[in-house]
């Protein structure tokens, strides 16, 4: 069962995926897909390309998710035994008071400066909020121009800092709402809310964290990748 709201153990359980290779291969074939979609957008090719990987930088995440969602791509976890907190303090006191447990699975307590802050697992209930976003994208059963039409809008974001073309990326983004609010009102005229719903889940969207999906889907079979640098090489090489 669900472990009640003020208890963190139910949402600090560290999962990781039960068959790693297939969801990671089935992860990476949706980023090329993403990738290209996003070269393919005529506007996005028209900003210079430090622009344009500002942008791809800030939504590859949430832009994977939705072609995830789009794929039906189904994916397991299993729980990690990555050991608790009390395990580690536990087994730290019994080792003769060793500052921490040696070896690989041992996990780290913190990050120091010098530590990757993103070598851990995800946790339960940040799975569960990806699973939970691919679930209500299924129920609503979005359609190939909807799915394009959100990811423009996720794409095409305004509010990143740095950015140059601040006004023309508002344009699209706007243009992208527009786009979808027509095509909802023209093919599910009876369902008045539909559009609302769609928008429902960008704000879903928002909540997921790009670490989690670098660790859950590259990681285990890159390593500890820079995902900035994997972008950028992805994004020159015209895929």
């Amino acid at each position: 069962g669900r472990a009640p709201r003020g208890c963190p153990c139910g949402s600090r359980r560290r999962v990781a995926l039960r068959s790693p290779q297939v969801a990671c291969k089935a992860a990476s074939a949706v980023l090329v897909k993403t990738l290209r979609f996003v070269q393919n957008v005529p506007c996005f090719q028209e900003l210079p390309l430090e622009e344009q990987l500002l942008l791809v930088r800030s939504c590859w995440a949430p832009l994977l998710v939705l072609g995830l969602a789009q794929d039906r791509v189904h994916f397991e976890t299993v729980e990690s035994a990555e050991p608790s907190m009390l395990q580690r303090i536990l087994t730290t006191r019994r080792q003769g008071e060793q500052p921490q447990p040696r070896g690989p699975a041992a996990g780290r307590l913190h990050d120091g400066p010098g530590g990757d802050s993103g070598s851990h697992l995800p946790s339960a209930a940040e799975i569960q909020a990806i699973k939970g976003f691919l679930a209500k994208c299924w129920s609503l059963d979005i359609s190939t121009k909807e799915y394009a039409y959100l990811k423009g809008t996720v794409l095409f974001n305004p509010d990143l800092p740095g950015l140059q073309c601040t006004q023309y990326i508002e344009g699209l983004q706007r243009e992208a709402q527009q786009a979808l609010n027509e095509h909802v009102r023209l093919i599910h005229r009876d369902d008045e809310a539909r559009f609302a719903k769609l928008n429902v889940v960008l704000s879903l969207l928002r909540s997921i964290n790009a670490n989690v999906i670098a660790e859950l889907f590259f990681r285990p079979i890159i390593g500890s990748v820079n995902m900035d640098d994997m972008l950028l090489e992805m994004l020159c090489a015209k895929l």
